[in-house]
């Protein structure tokens, strides 16, 4: 497959990733009523059981194998399941406790924190419009973390975890379905631990409303496709593009926010709304005459 054809899909699967991601927080209002860490039991064993069924329907249970096989890998994947786990709980929490505005910002940082990531740990380059394109996104998140009045704890810690998780798949270079399924593998102990330890009565799948049950099993699905999308980008472009179409989702984040569910939306958040949609226009003119003149 030529370079072009997998920067390519490369892309597409990311805009398809950070499309899912953006428009999620809708998914769980639905279900904002059970606790966040049931959802987050529920996420894992329904993600496990789809991937599962992914993996027999495709009949790539061989390419599970070569991963078990790579046993250097296997504590990489254990570290990445620890981070997409925690970064899932504390996302579902500002989601369901009306702090979307504050996931939204968390995956603005997130893209910065890539570039800083891709620079220090593989080698990434930017030219000099990537720089200044750099420079108006995060003169964007700064006129947010000024307005807070204080360091945004929640904002910083999804965008790092996510950060790490994004770095390590891709150093790992497993396909994303062997990586999912390996990552929930090693989570299943903690969400049946869970299980075992806490009477919970959302899994009381045939005492439920029909309704619930179905929107609690959605869970795998909501979470599974966007993190096969991710892992299949994250491995096919560079991280510091990858960190740029990554607004999509803050910015789907931030109308739903503020047009769905009455946020408020301060004359900040239009500033920083504007200098990151520059930042990308900046980002895209620099890589279609870049790609050009190659």
């Amino acid at each position: 497959m030529s370079l072009d054809k997998t920067y390519k899909q490369g892309v597409l699967f990311a805009v398809c990733a950070y499309v899912l991601w953006g428009i999620a927080p809708a998914y769980f209002k639905l279900i904002q009523h059970v606790a966040p860490t049931e959802i987050l039991v529920h996420r894992i064993v329904w993600s496990f059981a789809f991937v599962c069924l992914i993996i027999f329907v495709s009949s790539s249970w061989h390419k599970v194998q070569h991963v078990f096989k790579q046993v250097l890998k296997l504590p990489l994947l254990l570290i990445t399941s620890l981070l997409i786990a925690g970064n899932w709980l504390l996302f579902i929490w500002a989601i369901n406790n009306d702090h979307m505005l504050d996931a939204s910002l968390g995956y603005y940082i997130n893209p910065l924190f890539n570039v800083l990531l891709g620079t220090l740990f593989l080698g990434e380059r930017l030219r000099k419009m990537q720089w200044l394109a750099v420079g108006i996104a995060f003169s964007g998140v700064l006129v947010e973390i000024i307005s807070f009045g204080s360091i945004p704890w929640v904002s910083l810690a999804l965008a790092i975890s996510f950060g790490f998780y994004g770095l390590l798949r891709k150093k790992i270079n497993v396909d994303a379905i062997s990586g999912l399924f390996i990552e929930t593998l090693f989570l299943i102990p903690l969400a049946l631990g869970y299980l075992v330890l806490v009477d919970v009565a959302s899994f009381e799948l045939f005492e439920n409303r029909f309704d619930q049950t179905a929107l609690l099993m959605a869970a795998g699905i909501v979470t599974t496709l966007p993190l096969l999308a991710f892992s299949a980008a994250a491995i096919r472009i560079p991280l510091s593009t990858l960190g740029f179409i990554q607004y999509i989702g803050p910015s789907l984040m931030l109308l739903m926010a503020v047009f769905v569910y009455d946020e408020v939306f301060a004359p900040e958040k239009a500033i920083t709304f504007g200098l990151i949609w520059c930042a990308l226009v900046v980002y895209s003119i620099d890589g279609y005459k870049n790609r050009n003149k190659r």
